[in-house]
This record gives C-alpha cells, structure tokens and sequence, in this order.
C-alpha cells in the first residue's frame, strides 16, 4: 500500500510518500510497525493526539480497519480560517 506523509509528518520522516507491504490489519497497527522501523518514524507517530490519518482520501480514526485500502495519508490537523 502507499503511505503519504504531510506536513511536519513528511519534515520528520524524510520522506513524502513510500510503498510498502504490510501485515497490519488496522490504521493503529500499522503505525506501531513504522514506529519500530527507525527513530525518524518513532519520532513522527509519538503523540497519535497530533495527527489525522486518511484511508483512500476519507477521513478516518486510527482503529479503522486496512482491508482493501490502498493509501493511507498521516497529517496534523487541519486549521480554518
């Protein structure tokens, strides 16, 4: 799947997107298994308070489940004004 990052999110990683192959079968595991590729990625993911992920450009929480999904996006929140 492809995994998009934004923001801060992206200045952290090094990286603006990347594919990868993942038995994570939610948005919550799949983040624990970035967490432990290297501390860029420990240090992107460590206040889950601070970032919104989208499955396939839809909104959603961090339980959300991965079946079939084909990109999953990791930003902070987004502010209006």
């Amino acid at each position: 799947m492809d995994i998009l990052y934004f923001a801060w999110v992206r200045e952290r990683i090094g990286l603006p997107k990347e594919r990868i192959e993942t038995s994570a079968t939610t948005v919550a595991e799949l983040v624990e298994e970035l967490r432990t590729r290297e501390a860029r990625y420990a240090e992107a993911f460590s206040d889950l308070k601070a970032l919104r992920v989208a499955l396939d450009q839809e909104l959603s929480e961090f339980d959300a489940p991965l079946a079939g999904v084909r990109e999953v996006a990791f930003f902070p929140p987004m502010t209006g004004g």
